[in-house]
């Protein structure tokens, strides 16, 4: 059985059976220029990994990245480079896995987290990249479990 855990920004930490994927971090195209326009990237398989634009070299816009099986694996966009707004966090099976907004790739607003049958685990807000305020954690049917609170 393949399985994948992802951190808050859905890059691979930890995976069974297949090794992470290498991403493309180069602004570089393979004829040294900047790269400009939509971008594609696949598994070895052939298998579509990830499609966005760049402009110059950075990426802007919506961006999708997708799992070896095909689903949405998260979807979000970018301003200059920096992950912006509101993003979204899938597994495998299709459900949610988090959801959060960012502001220059830093954690800010609302984040909700899910457990694997698509119920809520956990939800609280973020202010410059830390926890604050209130943040309560559910069970898997729903109850409230854990309620945590955060300074400024």
């Amino acid at each position: 059985m393949h399985t994948e855990r992802f951190d808050a920004f859905g890059e691979t930490v930890a995976q069974g059976e297949h090794p992470p994927v290498k991403v493309d971090t180069s602004k570089f195209d393979a004829d040294g220029k900047l790269k400009n326009g939509m971008y594609r990237e696949y598994f070895k398989d052939g298998t579509l990994s990830c499609i966005g634009e760049y402009s110059n070299g950075e990426k802007v816009g919506e961006w999708r990245y997708f799992l070896r099986n095909g689903l949405l694996k998260a979807i979000g966009r970018y301003s200059d480079g920096q992950m912006t707004g509101d993003w979204k966090w899938y597994r495998e099976n299709g459900e949610l896995t988090q959801t959060g907004s960012l502001d220059d790739e830093r954690r800010v607003g609302i984040w909700k987290s899910y457990h694997p049958n698509g119920a809520l685990y956990d939800e609280g807000e973020y202010v410059n990249n830390k926890q604050v305020g209130e943040w309560r954690t559910y069970d898997a049917s729903g109850k409230l479990t854990k309620t945590i609170r955060h300074k400024l």
